[in-house]
């Protein structure tokens, strides 16, 4: 086999998505352990960076702005003069394949999106859509490891789980509802979730991060004539990701929506409980009693992606018996 010093690895997206790229990273770490990793990823997801002590430099390029293109050639720079020896790509563009080809990095790997990618590339990878995004993103370094794939690990100390307890997170991300995408149901719901969780004794903490603040204020509104002496109110207490990371490590339930902290559930190893409405849970959740989807008998979803770009307005993939989401606690 083949040892590799100096290597880069180029993954957009979100935060979920850098957390659903990691067993590639722990695959490289654990095959190579005295490789230097470097991670090319969005600005919006730099927080990842604080959840893994694999990757020793990063870099920011932001391909979602209207200067994309000045941004892909300060990709190509970085890599052409980065002196590394191997490259993976996610991106399924095809321009990847020779951007990466004309960097002169010896070894490159990225999705096999074009017959140009099967001529520019070192190993072109079949993209397998229908399965874990981890395991989709894992095909890519296949070709040079012996290793099993193994679920998104998030390195943070030791955290010991309270009992009874569960946390909220009612949210989903700017950029969704930006989009004309809607994955989770309005407060009112959260409301009489999380008062049926205090009337079983669970003890609950509310948590979310800065896109939710309208929701959290809602949801306030709803409890203020609820008995909260077993609830707790962490919105604005975490200051960032890592800080949330050992919050939802230290639960013993994690109910949130499709989004970011669904995928920081899995990595803490944390019982997760996700509301899925139009996306494909197969594709978001790894198959485990200990990862729950709750999805509604719509008849319509999955949806989102294969069949539109945007949700409808009926959102009946929506309607969800928090009753069912308390059975899997």
């Amino acid at each position: 086999m083949q040892s590799y010093k100096n290597i880069l690895l180029i993954n957009f997206g979100g935060i979920g998505d850098e957390i659903l790229f990691s067993p590639v990273i722990q695959s490289l770490k654990k095959t190579y352990p005295e490789a230097k990793i470097t991670l090319c990823l969005e600005g919006r997801s730099k927080a990842f960076i604080s959840l893994t002590n694999l990757i020793d430099n990063s870099f920011f390029i932001n391909i979602k702005t209207k200067n994309k293109y000045l941004e892909m050639l300060k990709l190509y720079f970085r890599a052409l003069t980065g002196r590394y020896d191997l490259v993976i790509s996610s991106g399924a563009n095809p321009l990847i394949a020779p951007l990466l080809y004309f960097t002169g990095i010896k070894t490159r790997i990225g999705y096999k999106t074009s017959d140009l990618s099967k001529k520019l590339l070192t190993y072109a990878v079949d993209l397998n859509k229908n399965q874990y995004s981890a395991n989709m993103y894992f095909d890519l370094v296949r070709p040079i490891i012996n290793t099993d794939f193994e679920l998104p690990e998030i390195n943070i100390d030791e955290v010991k789980r309270e009992a009874n307890t569960v946390i909220i997170h009612p949210g989903v991300s700017k950029i969704s509802v930006q989009k004309g995408i809607t994955k989770i149901f309005g407060a009112k719901v959260w409301a009489e979730l999380i008062k049926k969780l205090l009337n079983n004794e669970k003890k609950v903490i509310l948590t979310g991060g800065p896109d939710d603040e309208e929701v959290i204020n809602q949801l306030r509104q709803e409890l203020k004539d609820t008995d909260l002496s077993n609830f707790s109110d962490m919105y604005g207490k975490t200051k960032n990701m890592l800080d949330f990371a050992k919050l939802v490590k230290g639960a013993q339930v994690l109910i949130c929506s499709d989004s970011a902290p669904m995928h920081i559930g899995v990595a803490t190893n944390t019982k997760t409980i996700a509301i899925f409405g139009p996306t494909d849970e197969k594709k978001l959740l790894p198959q485990s009693d200990k990862f729950i989807a709750i999805t509604s008998n719509c008849g319509c979803r999955p949806c989102l992606w294969e069949k539109r770009q945007t949700t409808c307005n009926e959102l009946k993939c929506l309607n969800i018996d928090t009753d069912i989401i308390i059975s899997f606690i």
